[in-house]
């Protein structure tokens, strides 16, 4: 890394820190990486051979006297630029091939973003905050969303090329949700835009019914988030929601089940599924995890598929120890969603969406950081025991 070090009146060249990495990924290069950077822990993770991105911890004393101006990798002695996001110390390299951006750790094409410029303050556009409070045995958790005047709220119809994306580029499949939906007046028209295009070049589309009502409640409430909700299921393949989404969302109940979730009735399940697929058949798969909250701490955990008219249910983990419940749902949404990719076998898919809904409920935060190696030996019936 490139950097420059406060003196008393100007600033002065600061020496370059070189550190060289072994690449993880055995199926990438096989040299190391050399990174000049002025920081200690850092992870290499190459998810394809064309890209490579780096996480790092900050470890600067007095990080407000130094001034970040670039990262350098060198690939097999050909140097590569990267970009530097925020002094959290995240970064990520350019793709080599075309020069296109990638998002840190997550291998996310971030060329077609719309990014809006920041006012200072946050009067025009921001990025949106969720605060949780994780709760612990009695104690359930709290969430509080905000979300107001988040750039991706003010996203209007007409500002996406969706043409580019399913026509050209043939993007296989599309996901969103109803919290996207909720945003504002003007996010719902989106996502049922994108539907529309998506099915017009036979791009699969999922979406999660994710009710929340705080979101909804200054735009019509449950009346309005089931107006919206009823006109999105029309173009949505893969309907993915818990009971509750599929009742406030859909009104869709759920029979045999309490206002505690103490019992979960496969039976009741099955039937809402009939009566969804009944009323909306363009549904080609319904999943919905089964979740019943023993404490804030401990939950009983599964999940179940319904595809091609069988009803399929995943391992059953009776007393899960929960670190921090967020993230579980969508985690489940992307496991299925991989296991439907890339098997086309429900049995499976809803295997890998309910191992890894659990694991990130062992992680903090909504995204687990899971690798492929760990939802697998949890599919697999691994068990905890320390890997060395």
């Amino acid at each position: 890394m490139k950097a420059t070090q406060a003196g008393n009146d100007e600033w002065l060249a600061a020496p370059d820190v070189v550190k060289t990495f072994e690449v993880i990924d055995p199926m990438a290069y096989s040299t190391d990486i050399t990174i000049r950077r002025p920081y200690d822990s850092t992870f290499v993770y190459l998810p394809e051979l064309k890209t490579i991105v780096i996480s790092t911890s900050l470890k600067v004393e007095h990080a407000d006297a130094l001034h970040f101006e670039e990262v350098i990798c060198t690939i097999n002695g050909e140097e590569s630029y990267t970009t530097f996001l925020d002094q959290a110390a995240k970064y990520h390299t350019m793709q080599q091939s075309d020069g296109s951006d990638y998002e840190v750790q997550g291998g996310v094409d971030t060329s077609h973003i719309l990014w809006r410029k920041f006012d200072g303050i946050g009067r025009d556009v921001r990025n949106g905050l969720n605060f949780v409070e994780r709760g612990y045995g009695c104690r359930g958790a709290r969430s509080c969303a905000d979300r107001g005047l988040t750039a991706v709220s003010q996203l209007k119809p007409g500002m996406i090329d969706w043409e580019q994306l399913f026509g050209k580029e043939g993007v296989r499949w599309f996901h969103t949700g109803g919290i996207f939906a909720a945003l504002s007046a003007t996010t719902a028209e989106v996502a049922i835009e994108a539907l529309k295009a998506a099915k017009k070049y036979g791009t699969i589309t999922s979406y999660d019914l994710n009710y929340r009502a705080s979101l909804w409640k200054s735009i019509g409430g449950q009346a309005k988030a089931q107006e919206v909700n009823r006109e999105i299921a029309k173009y949505v393949d893969v309907m993915i929601g818990n009971e509750e989404d599929f009742t406030a969302a859909l009104g869709i109940e759920v029979e045999g089940v309490d206002e505690n979730l103490t019992t979960l009735p496969i039976e009741g399940f099955r039937r809402m599924i009939e009566t969804a697929v009944k009323q909306y058949p363009n549904f080609k798969a319904v999943a919905t995890t089964l979740r019943s909250v023993k404490s804030a701490t401990v939950n009983d955990w599964s999940a179940i598929c319904w595809y091609k008219g069988e009803l399929h249910r995943s391992k059953e983990r009776p007393g899960l120890e929960i670190y921090d419940r967020v993230g579980g749902g969508d985690s489940f949404a992307s496991g299925l969603i991989y296991g439907l990719m890339t098997f086309d076998d429900a049995a499976k898919a809803v295997e890998y969406g309910a191992a890894h809904g659990a694991f990130a409920m062992t992680t903090p935060g909504d995204t687990s950081m899971a690798t492929k190696a760990d939802i697998e030996k949890m599919v697999g019936g691994g068990g905890a025991r320390v890997d060395r």
